[in-house]
Order: structure tokens, then C-alpha cells, then sequence
């Protein structure tokens, strides 16, 4: 992958943390938003919550798959980044299945800040380079 391609999915990376982010902020302050959208009729509810329970399954899946394997730091980062976002997404699906908007925003938070911040060490590790990675 080239530099300009790299810091192309990292930029796009960024957008979608950052929207998370607000997303889960705006739901955290807006109590109509957050029954409109975060706490939908409950057959919605329930497919909101087996679909980010399966993907809560598929990313830990990832980060046992990038944790185990390659010790370089930008595997580990990636593998402690599905970490974060299964976390996010068992959150959000315990809050779809009971029917609170809560335990969504904070699944869409820490997802936000999770995205935000493994983003930046990755750019910060590619910057840095491969010989100079400790």
C-alpha cells in the first residue's frame, strides 16, 4: 500500500470515528433521537441486536486471529482495535435486545474513540517507519 493510499483510509477511518462519535454524542443529549433511532419497535430491535451480537462475534474472532499471530505493532494495534469495537458491538446489542438506548451510545462512543485512537498510533507507527517501530 502506497503512502497516499494509506493516509486515504486512515483519513476515511478518521471520518467514521469521528461520526460515531458525534452520532453517539448527539443520542446521549437528544432523548428524541435516541427513542427514534437508538430504540426502535421491538422486531427491529431484535435484529439490530442478533446482527451486532454476530458482528461482536466476527471482530473478536479478528483480534484473537491478529493478537495471536504477528507481533508487529501495527497487527497488535489492529487486533486491540477489533477488541474495542466487539466490546462496542455486545454493548449495542445488549441494548437493542432490552430496549435502552444507553448501553447504544456508550457501544457508539467507545467505538468512536477506539477508531480515533488506534487510528492515530497507526499513523504514528507508519510514520515512524519499520526500523525505528519499538
Amino acid at each position: 500500500m502506497s503512502a497516499r493510499d494509506f493516509l486515504r483510509s486512515n483519513a476515511a477511518t478518521l471520518v467514521i470515528g469521528l461520526l460515531a462519535l458525534a452520532v453517539g454524542t448527539v443520542a446521549g443529549w437528544s432523548d428524541a433521537f435516541a427513542r427514534a433511532v437508538l430504540a426502535p419497535p421491538p422486531i427491529l430491535r431484535l435484529l439490530l441486536s442478533a446482527a451486532a451480537f454476530l458482528l461482536g462475534i466476527a471482530w473478536l474472532l479478528q483480534a484473537l486471529e491478529r493478537l495471536s499471530g504477528d507481533p508487529e505493532p501495527p497487527v497488535l494495534v489492529r487486533g486491540v482495535r477489533y477488541v474495542f469495537l466487539a466490546v462496542a458491538a455486545f454493548a449495542a446489542a445488549i441494548g437493542w435486545f432490552v430496549g435502552q438506548a444507553v448501553p447504544v451510545v456508550i457501544a457508539l462512543v467507545v467505538a468512536g474513540i477506539d477508531v480515533l485512537e488506534t487510528t492515530f498510533l497507526l499513523i504514528v507507527l507508519v510514520a515512524r517507519g519499520p526500523d525505528q517501530r519499538a
